[in-house]
């Protein structure tokens, strides 16, 4: 093969080769794992913090009038009806993405095996064309990719953040009722588990996501 067109052959394959590595990374790639987990790591940077602090104005409080509980807040979202209409939505919204992607990625295949298929036949121009015209392609590809990902990313930071301030003010009702002074997110296995120890009478992640529930149907 003369060296200009081992060339354009080369950066070809080197374009489909960042196609490859970048297939590995896409929209779709252990999402739904992480989906299904509500995007775990987004609660970690709250998971040691307090969630509640009720009432600690005046006199110094008895270890015997100080009361502090638990939750698991990752758990409360998943149990809430509307959480697990968020959670279902945001997976349909990332599936609706990933389906786009791959639709993407079997043209840009079908290009190449083309483009193999037809190198020895075709004339320096037409092989040129259709080497741009994978180029281009691929470019619109990965910037796809970019862009479904911030997309997610944006709908999850927002879900997180409102679920945090809904889960709050299920846990301040419950709590205030129960009598305690602070509730913690005690965290999970699946981030970061912050609390070490903690009684079972003291965990109020059922009653705070019955209380959620009873908020916002």
């Amino acid at each position: 093969m003369p060296r200009g067109e081992r060339e354009s052959s080369d950066t070809m394959k080197a374009d489909h080769g960042s196609h490859d590595m970048l297939m590995t990374c896409s929209v779709g790639c252990g999402r739904e794992r992480s989906l299904k987990r509500m995007t775990r790591g987004k609660w970690v940077g709250t998971a040691g913090a307090v969630l509640l602090t009720l009432s600690l104005e005046g006199p110094a409080l008895s270890a015997e009038t100080f009361k502090v509980a638990v939750i698991d807040q990752q758990a409360v979202m998943e149990k809430s009806k509307s959480g697990k209409r968020a959670l279902e939505a945001l997976k349909e919204f990332s599936a609706s993405r990933q389906r786009i992607v791959a639709a993407d990625d079997e043209e840009l295949k079908k290009l190449e095996k083309e483009l193999k298929a037809q190198e020895g036949g075709l004339s320096e121009a037409a092989r040129r064309e259709k080497q741009e015209l994978f180029r281009t392609k691929l470019e619109n590809y990965q910037r796809r990719l970019q862009d479904f990902n911030r997309e997610i990313q944006a709908k999850q930071k927002e879900l997180v953040e409102e679920y945090q301030n809904k889960i709050g003010k299920a846990a301040a009702a419950v709590a205030e009722k129960a009598g305690y002074s602070v509730v913690l997110d005690k965290g999970n296995d699946a981030t970061l588990r912050i609390v070490l120890y903690h009684q079972k009478a003291i965990d109020l992640t059922d009653q705070v996501a019955k209380e959620f529930d009873r908020r916002y149907p």
